[in-house]
């Protein structure tokens, strides 16, 4: 005698599709009667200013109506100080360069350190 085989589930039916909302209305703006304003003309700066012995931004040694700054005047002092105080900025630009660098070319890791 033969078994009867399970029938195999029927499949679910599929949700009705829901219609879609209607889409907003689109309001558009009437064509202008008036034509529109003229492009800007371009940038033109002009010449620049004629060259100054004066400095028109003393440094900080230098009064607008005191002497130039000359930098071989400094003390060594001075000098130390100057250099204190630019070698962390200038080491900073450095290391983003060269790690610039490494990144164009591919190599983000130094083997060398």
């Amino acid at each position: 005698m033969r078994r009867a085989t399970p029938a195999a589930p029927a499949p679910a039916p599929a949700p009705a599709a829901r219609p879609s909302p209607p889409s907003p209305p689109v309001q558009r703006i009437p064509a202008s009667t008036t034509p529109p304003p003229p492009p800007p003309p371009p940038y033109d700066p002009g010449p620049p200013p004629p060259y100054s012995a004066h400095d028109p931004h003393p440094g900080p040694g230098g009064a607008p109506g005191g002497p130039p700054f000359d930098p071989r005047s400094l003390t060594d002092g001075q000098l130390d100080e100057l250099t204190h105080r630019l070698i962390g900025p200038l080491t900073r630009l450095l290391r983003t360069e060269l790690r610039m660098d490494r990144e164009r070319i591919g190599r983000l890791r130094d083997p060398r350190a």
